[in-house]
């Protein structure tokens, strides 16, 4: 089966996270520091941001903050702390094109990244695995 990539996403300090998004058609760049993924985006061409809020090397959505400020036609999601209303208004405050908790699961994660990069096709894109003792379970083996 052959994905034509639609769109290359950068994401910054997710720390594994961003496994989920590999189901998209789209070219994922990793990093964990904001100070190399600044210097990237000099010659990476990205159509979209993810980024942690606090990063260890830029706290207090610096990175967020300078990228919005230089490019603010990129589309941004930033990830801020589940509960810290000070992040989440913050973020919301600077304009990025969603806010997730760093409790959000994988599925609202990767609809979000599919709606805010125009995927439209591909947001209702879930894994279909019964899960042990779900109700598709019991029904499967009560038939």
């Amino acid at each position: 089966m052959i994905i034509l990539v639609q769109a290359s996403v950068l994401t910054v300090g997710l720390d594994g996270k961003n496994e989920v998004l590999r189901e998209l058609p789209i070219r994922l760049i990793t990093m964990q520091s904001g100070m190399k993924a600044a210097r990237s985006l000099k010659t990476e061409k990205v159509d979209s941001v993810i980024s942690k809020w606090d990063l260890d090397d830029m706290e207090d959505g610096r990175f967020l903050r300078n990228l919005r400020a230089v490019r603010p036609e990129i589309p941004t999601i930033a990830f801020v702390k589940a509960g810290d209303q000070a992040q989440e208004i913050a973020a919301r405050s600077l304009g990025v094109s969603a806010v997730l908790t760093d409790e959000a699961d994988d599925e609202l994660f990767r609809e979000t990244v599919a709606n805010v990069l125009g995927l439209r096709d591909i947001a209702s894109i879930k894994t279909i695995a019964p899960v042990k003792n779900s109700r598709y379970e019991k029904e499967k083996i009560t038939k």
